[in-house]
């Protein structure tokens, strides 16, 4: 292999890595943002995390986090507006980065 070759094959690996990262901390993010919407509704232990599992799965219905917006609008209506949703979701992905992202010494 080349230089060339070997650099193209690096790049494809942690663009690779970089994507499985982001789905996880994205699917982390939901989970938390279910379990925080579940309280919000009433839910606790196994009720909460079912409800939890169904924001996760929201999430694969369209690309982007807009479908996980619109189900938790939905569901929340008359307690949380779509700003406060908005604010927890940045929150949350901020909290789940900082859990995932390696530490720099």
């Amino acid at each position: 292999m080349t230089t060339f070759d070997d650099r193209e094959k690096a790049f494809e690996n942690k663009f690779a890595h970089d994507a499985e990262l982001k789905f996880k901390a994205e699917a982390r993010r939901n989970k938390l943002l279910g379990l925080w919407a579940a309280g919000l509704l009433g839910h606790r232990d196994e009720a909460a995390e079912a409800y939890a599992q169904t924001v996760i799965i929201a999430d694969l219905e369209e690309p982007g986090e807009e479908d996980v917006l619109e189900k938790l609008t939905r569901d929340l209506e008359g307690k949380v507006d779509r700003g406060a949703i908005r604010e927890k979701m940045t929150a949350l992905m901020l909290q789940v980065a900082e859990e995932v992202s390696p530490t720099v010494p």
